[in-house]
């Protein structure tokens, strides 16, 4: 499990970092709705692929839920979202549609590597949450549920039978893990 980041001191310091958690969880629920997009408008284009394009705008839709709320808690409290999402939002389209273009297989292998990343970076953000912001932390437990999820499905589809698994998966985290960081800054 990822460790809760500790509070700086200083005046304004646990909203600087609430502001910080928000801003980051918007811009992966946004990186993610993209990437099922890109994947499901792949998939919608395969012959025999309608299942799976069902799966994937069935995730996407959890996605969207979570991004809406997230832009409810930016506006509500007064946070700006990341100055990188247009690029986010471009790059995760791309590695929807790529990985869907490498076949079912790496798109699922897609869909575990990150939500194995977004579960421990939840995971954390509860833990550092659960007693400043309980209400927080029960909105991101069910958010992480969802996640899980999707991992899960992701797995039973053969996720871990694609060309290159351990390769493609390190470099889709290493990914998130950079974009966690700098969204969290920018």
């Amino acid at each position: 499990m990822a460790r809760p980041v500790p509070l700086r001191p200083g005046p304004g310091a646990a909203r600087a970092r609430l502001s910080e958690i928000l801003r980051v969880d918007q811009a992966g629920e946004l990186a993610a709705v993209h990437i099922y997009r890109g994947q499901a408008a792949v998939m919608r284009a395969a012959p025999g692929r309608e299942r799976i394009a069902g799966q994937l705008r069935e995730m996407e839709g959890h996605e969207q839920v979570h991004l809406t709320r997230f832009n409810q808690l930016l506006t509500e409290r007064g946070v700006r979202p990341t100055l990188m999402s247009p690029i986010w939002r471009a790059a995760a389209f791309a590695l929807g549609a790529g990985t869907a273009l490498l076949g079912d297989k790496a798109a699922h292998a897609c869909t575990e590597a990150v939500e194995t990343v977004i579960e421990k970076h939840y995971a954390g953000q509860i833990e550092e949450l659960k007693d400043r912001d309980p209400e927080l932390a029960a909105e991101l437990s069910q958010f992480r549920d969802d996640e899980l999820s999707h991992r899960d499905i992701a797995v039973e589809e053969g996720a871990r039978e694609a060309t290159a698994y351990p390769l493609l998966t390190a470099v889709i985290q290493a990914g998130c893990r950079a974009a966690i960081k700098i969204s969290e800054k920018i």
